[in-house]
């Protein structure tokens, strides 16, 4: 059986033909079919003779389809600067490794990215440079990375993004920040804009620009840390809500770490799936929520702090959560006692899942014990105190204590899952006997 031909990517940049590699150009000479957007196909000379195909919109879907139009013949297709940075480059991998009719061998020609070329340009080290792409992603995706000091790269994805951008500063507090659109960076013209986003009135220019952000924050602007627990104010809620101090606690127990998939049952206002969100780019969630004022308040509150990827399922738990992907981890805010609940998630954790439980009522917290008993984990009470006037004096506010039980799935029936202070905790009932 003769071995598929290799499918040949081949970066370009604004400067076109004259500013690739030999290798590059000697693998668009080959190619008996060039696929890439309009414009990259301009840039080709007549010599690279191949059957010239212009990418459909939407573009993933339409990939399995293409190649295999093309099978058994030389493939060549053009993406923007480096195909492997935020490039068509991944999404030609997971499309192949999904479909094994269309996998071939992968040949990638790097050129160097808008990242690289803007980097410098404003002589930034690109280590230190955060880069966020709003090419087919909301806006928002830039507010956490919005840090006085910081600097930014934001691919655009056309001409109206540098307003949209500046407008999005200034709503977040962001207006004295600096702003550089680079349009058409490396070509011959190329073209730089500069302002700040509040007095930002720059006419919609060229649409394959890159946004260079030195942010500034406004002196009264809120000021949203990396790390769990932010302010309850920055969120909108009618009072369900985990408070500040729980909720940096649950996030710590709940431990996120990159890629993986949290469920927010009982989501409230979403503030444990947001931040569970704001832990890392390529972490997600699913919150789920009965209320449908709610539900839609936790899109709001997701939209305004970042993380716009946020799931929300309007439903009630557990029916709610039987088409949901597997999770890694699971929190209850709510529904504790709704009969199946805790069996339902225990039961779509994988070995080695976490599962994290709060309530302030003692029917949950009987309910709490009984599982600690059966599966070990750890069960703590959790008390916050808050500094009131008192008369002319100071005293201390208590607010209602949190039980919170949280557990590791154990790989297999029978495993002990560690107890207090190291304590071993049997995972399954034992017979007193």
């Amino acid at each position: 059986m003769t071995p598929p031909l290799p499918l040949s990517v081949v970066g370009i940049g604004a400067d076109g033909w004259d500013g690739l590699a030999p290798a590059a150009r000697r693998e668009l000479g080959a190619a008996e079919v060039l696929i890439g957007g309009a414009r990259q196909l301009a840039l080709l000379p007549d010599e690279c003779t191949g059957e010239r195909v212009a990418w459909p919109s939407p573009l993933r879907p339409a990939v399995p389809g293409l190649l295999a139009a093309h099978a058994g013949r030389r493939v060549c297709v053009l993406a923007s600067g480096d195909p492997m940075f935020y490039g068509i480059g991944r999404t030609l991998t997971e499309v192949m490794a999904e479909d094994p009719a269309v996998r071939r061998p992968l040949r990638v020609v790097p050129h160097p990215s808008s990242v690289a070329y803007a980097c410098a340009r404003l002589g930034w080290a690109v280590e230190d440079t955060e880069v966020v792409t709003l090419v087919g992603r909301p806006a928002e995706n830039l507010v956490r990375a919005l840090h006085d000091g910081r600097r930014v790269l934001v691919l655009s994805a056309g001409a109206g993004t540098p307003g949209e951008v500046a407008a999005l500063l200034r709503a977040r507090g962001f207006g004295p920040s600096r702003m550089r659109v680079w349009e058409q960076l490396g070509g011959a013209r190329e073209r730089l804009v500069v302002g700040t986003a509040r007095a930002w009135d720059a006419p919609a220019g060229d649409p394959l620009n890159v946004i260079a952000l030195d942010c500034a924050r406004e002196p009264d602007a809120p000021r949203l840390p990396v790390v769990p627990g932010l302010p309850d104010d920055a969120y909108e809620h009618d009072g369900q809500l985990t408070k500040r101090h729980i909720r940096a606690a649950t996030l710590a127990a709940l431990a996120p770490a990159p890629g993986e998939l949290l469920w927010d049952v009982g989501g409230g206002s979403g503030s444990i799936a947001v931040e569970w969100l704001r832990a890392h780019r390529s972490c997600r969630a699913v919150s789920v929520e009965r209320d449908a004022a709610r539900a839609a308040r936790i899109g709001r509150n997701a939209r305004a702090l970042g993380v716009p990827g946020l799931q929300v399922v309007h439903g009630a738990a557990p029916a709610a959560l039987a088409e949901l992907p597997s999770p890694d981890a699971v929190f209850i805010g709510g529904g504790l006692t709704a009969p199946g609940l805790l069996d339902a998630c225990w039961e779509a954790l994988p070995p080695g899942g976490r599962l994290v439980a709060n309530t302030v009522t003692l029917e949950s917290e009987a309910l709490l014990t009984e599982w600690y008993r059966r599966h070990g984990g750890e069960l703590v009470r959790l008390a916050v105190a808050h500094a009131v006037p008192v008369g002319g004096f100071t005293g201390w506010r208590q607010a209602m204590p949190v039980t919170q039980w949280s557990a590791v799935k154990p790989a297999r029936p029978g495993a002990m899952e560690p107890g207090p202070r190291g304590t071993a905790v049997p995972s399954r009932p034992q017979d007193p006997s």
